[in-house]
């Protein structure tokens, strides 16, 4: 019997391979777990309309971690278990900041992604993700209520340069995290995985040592530290490795069909 009863999974580089789909293999191990009757849920920086087709794809009617933790809403029902928007104004100076760089930004707001106008990198973030960028004009006119999480666009080192500047400016009262090396995400303080796996843990009577957490990433780090066994696919980098409980194969490699089949399947 496994000692795992809620188990959750990201999506980019980890269940997703680098083509953007999951394998026949990893499709039929998660349909294994379900049916032990173990929770096995998506943990996402996406957008809930982006992250709900792959729900489907696996059988997956549970609630979904989206947003990084911002949004958590069942992939069956939608019924919303929790929402942390990030506050207006901080929002707001969040936007302002970014557009001295001239750095391409996207807003979220009712799960729907607004842009100031289409560039190459809303075509390209629209491409990966599956979902309609809307173009609005000026972001800081357009935004009146607290959006879902705010995201800026540039090249690696530009994003690592940006995240210098701004955890001094807003490293307490957000959440700033990579999702990928060309995407910084700013997010309500409490808006991690880590914090809403904490809650499914609890919404399903689940202990903290009976959860499991399969990243890869920066964003990945708080459910991986706050999971009782923490999963890392082979392609992350070594210091994700090393809150690793498990070092699976990569991403395209099936690495989340063999730490399911290794440590829930076939423990």
């Amino acid at each position: 019997m496994s000692t795992y009863k809620l188990i959750a999974v990201d999506m980019d580089d980890t269940l997703l391979d680098s083509d953007l789909n999951i394998s026949p293999r990893v499709i039929e191990a998660v349909r294994k777990v379900r049916e032990k009757g173990i929770h096995i849920t998506l943990a996402t920086g996406r957008m809930f309309c982006s992250a709900k087709p792959y729900a489907q794809k696996l059988g997956i009617n549970l609630p979904l971690i989206t947003y990084q933790g911002a949004l958590v809403k069942n992939a069956l029902s939608e019924e919303v278990l929790l929402h942390r928007p990030v506050p207006l104004e901080l929002a707001r100076r969040v936007v302002a900041k970014i557009k001295e760089y001239r750095y391409h930004i996207n807003v979220y707001i009712d799960d729907t992604l607004y842009v100031e106008k289409i560039t190459p990198e809303a075509e390209i973030y629209a491409r990966i993700s599956g979902i309609k960028a809307h173009p609005v004009g000026d972001l800081l006119q357009f935004l009146q209520q607290p959006p879902t999480k705010v995201l800026a666009v540039a090249s690696e080192r530009e994003i690592d340069e940006l995240q210098r500047e701004v955890k001094p400016l807003f490293g307490e009262q957000l959440h700033i995290t990579k999702s990928k090396p060309q995407f910084l995400e700013f997010s309500h303080p409490r808006a991690t995985k880590g914090d809403a796996l904490a809650m499914l843990a609890e919404h399903f009577g689940v202990q903290r040592h009976q959860v499991m957490a399969i990243g890869d990433g920066d964003n990945d780090v708080e459910m991986l530290r706050y999971a009782g066994m923490g999963v890392v696919v082979g392609n992350a980098r070594e210091e994700i490795k090393a809150l690793a409980g498990y070092v699976a194969p990569s991403n395209d490699e099936d690495g989340v069909a063999e730490a399911l089949e290794k440590l829930v399947l076939n423990a």
